[in-house]
């Protein structure tokens, strides 16, 4: 029943996330035609914010992982078990995509209409490592240095950021990637693009993995103690 719970969470706090990662692409296009720049200021801010309040609703429940590569390297790490980390991932890919297609019907769209934005290029591989990296050093990076209370902000901030100092605009996450494919519209990809972006997210998250151990050797805290420590119950 405990991990049923979590896995809720998860599945309802990553469902969140990509109907603001999309939703806001779809506002940005129609409110600023033309002008990719604001677009991906607008998008990059809502995202950025949005993801703080999932993060503050749903962390002290399930540690708000949202995204398969933060669940592998707490799994690395000892915060979770095998089965924890399986069911962690498979609702965060389901909530994804829900929540695409969530947005897609907000704003009269097909609710399934698969992308035909190509994203292939080393440099943007390059972008993913990179992304994927910083977003878990931050992660588990705030955690283990014993500022938990500051982890939904400063992910949420980074998030922001690395829409614009990545030219990837920042997937760092396969559930995300896999879900984007689902909408033909700012924040889209296409399909054929996924594989590579994915096996990018997870270099840069072992990368970070390998770093965090280092970093911090002797801390046994985990990405489940974002709000409250992993296996506890939230107080009321």
């Amino acid at each position: 029943m405990v991990l049923a719970r979590r896995a809720l969470a998860e599945g309802i706090g990553t469902a969140l996330l990509l109907a603001a990662v999309v939703g806001s692409g779809i506002a940005a296009e129609r409110l600023s035609p033309g002008d990719t720049g604001l677009q991906l200021l607008e998008s990059a801010t809502a995202t950025g914010v949005a993801l703080v309040a999932i993060i503050l609703a749903v962390g002290a429940v399930s540690g708000a992982h949202l995204n398969p590569v933060v669940t592998l390297v707490d799994r690395w790490l000892g915060g979770l078990t095998s089965t924890e980390a399986s069911v962690y991932v498979v609702v965060q890919v389901a909530g994804g995509a829900l929540g695409v297609v969530v947005a897609n019907l907000m704003f009269d769209l097909p609710a399934v209409e698969l992308s035909s934005t190509a994203r292939a290029g080393g440099h943007l591989w390059l972008a993913e490592v990179v992304a994927t990296f910083g977003l878990v050093l931050v992660v588990f990076g705030v955690v283990r240095s014993g500022r938990p209370g500051l982890a939904p902000f400063a992910i949420g901030a980074y998030v922001a950021g690395a829409y614009f100092f990545t030219s990837s605009t920042s997937f760092a996450n396969p559930a995300v990637t896999v879900a984007r494919t689902l909408s033909d519209t700012f924040a889209g990809i296409e399909p054929g693009s996924v594989p590579p972006f994915v096996l990018a997210q997870l270099a840069g998250g072992m990368i970070a993995l390998g770093v965090v151990r280092v970093l911090y050797p002797h801390v046994e805290r985990s990405a489940a103690d974002v709000v409250v420590p992993h296996g506890e119950e939230p107080r009321p």
